[in-house]
This record gives structure tokens, sequence and C-alpha cells, in this order.
């Protein structure tokens, strides 16, 4: 049984930042999505098993980072630079494989998401 919390969102002004915290009931290659209002989840970073290797969607690279604390089978998502667009529930996953996705059904556990909402 792989569980997902989610943690850290909240209300911030743009250009703000926030931390989000995803603590896992054990180790794995892991993502984060996020999902607007009419819209579908879209890819925003994700991590190997081994927290050597990472990838960004354009739409954040240089401003989001993503890390993990393998001794806490914790991932964190570190977000500055905050804009308006960037206002979402934000989910963690989780996928069998070591490797990090970029696709939402290359994982097969989800938390119950965070929300972020930035204003302008």
């Amino acid at each position: 049984q792989v569980q997902l919390v989610e943690s850290g969102g909240g209300l911030v002004q743009a250009g703000g930042s926030l931390r989000l915290s995803c603590a896992a009931s054990g180790r794995y290659a892991m993502g984060w999505f996020r999902q607007a209002p009419g819209k579908e989840r879209e890819f925003v970073a994700a991590i190997s098993r081994s927290g050597g290797s990472t990838g960004y969607a354009d739409s954040v690279k240089g401003r989001f980072t993503i890390s993990r604390d393998n001794g806490k089978n914790t991932v964190y998502l570190q977000m500055n630079s905050l804009k308006p667009e960037d206002t979402a529930v934000y989910y963690c996953a989780a996928r069998g494989l070591a490797g990090p996705g970029t696709r939402a059904s290359e994982y097969a556990y989800w938390g119950q998401g965070t929300q972020v909402t930035v204003s302008s």
C-alpha cells in the first residue's frame, strides 16, 4: 500500500515562494503535477528514485526545484517567483520504475493534492 501525503500549499502573492512536501510510504521515483479547474492535469517536475535525475516542464524551469530526502522518503517542490498562472491543485505521484516520467499515466499512486493560489 503506497500512501502519499502532500503539504505546504497556500495563498501567496505573485513573486512569492512556497515549498511543497510529499511524504511517501516508500522510496519511488516521484513526480509533481498540477490541475486547474476545467483543465487537464499537467506535468510540473519529476525526480528519479535516487534523486540523481530531474526534469521540469518548460513553464517552471528556472523557478521551481524538485528535490528529495531519501532518509525520510520525502520529495519537495520549491516554487519561487510564483505567477497567477501557477494557481492549481498540486499533486505528488509515485512511479514503480526508478526513472522519472513526464506523463501522468506513468504514475500509479497519487496524493490527495494541495491547493496553491497565487494572487496578482
